[in-house]
């Protein structure tokens, strides 16, 4: 079975399982465009991300307190293991009803919140260790409309930057860059 979110998902996962396949052990300490982290910390959220939603998709309790290193032996692989898992918990019809008791939301935008991730830090990431990144485009018209109903809160959580403003005609995916908070043009500094 399948859902709008999985498919979504199914669409962006492994454009950025492809990016954390490629990504080596001497650039885990490589600045991101997410001024905080390194690319190691990026990859831990990323991480922590893909197997937290998928307990939220079930509406288990999830904690982001713990923050345990998951690059350890095999990293990679169990990143597109469990991007392979957040896909299939997703695709549970029960995932898209209600609201999350966790995060007080609709289920749909929980979802969406996991698609956002995957889609921005695998751009993150792939700007961050010199990789080329297209995402999925189907995913965009759904990350547009995620990113302008939260943005606003997002930006008053810190969870967002300040929108970087870009040019109506840049693509899509430059757009909703801006919309996170992050330049387009961004590159590793010399």
């Amino acid at each position: 079975m399948a859902t709008q979110t999985s498919d979504l998902l199914a669409a962006a996962a492994p454009r950025t399982v492809a990016v954390v396949r490629q990504i080596t052990d001497d650039q885990l300490d490589l600045p991101t465009p997410c001024q905080d982290f390194c690319v190691r910390d990026l990859l831990n959220h990323l991480y922590e991300v893909v197997v937290n939603f998928q307990a939220l998709a079930g509406r288990s309790p999830v904690t982001w307190a713990d923050k345990p290193d998951h690059l350890t032996d095999g990293w990679r692989e169990r990143f597109e293991v469990e991007a392979g898992r957040l896909v299939e918990a997703w695709s549970d019809p029960a995932s898209e009803e209600g609201v999350s008791p966790g995060m007080g939301m609709p289920q749909p935008v929980v979802g969406a919140m996991a698609l956002l991730d995957l889609t921005v830090h695998g751009w993150d990431l792939a700007v961050a260790t010199g990789q080329a990144y297209e995402p999925a485009p189907e995913v965009l018209p759904a990350l547009h409309e995620l990113t302008g109903q939260l943005g606003p809160t997002a930006r008053q959580m810190g969870v967002f930057a300040e929108a970087v403003p870009v040019n109506g005609t840049v693509p899509e995916l430059d757009r909703l860059l801006g919309m996170t908070g992050r330049d387009p043009a961004w590159s590793p500094p010399a």
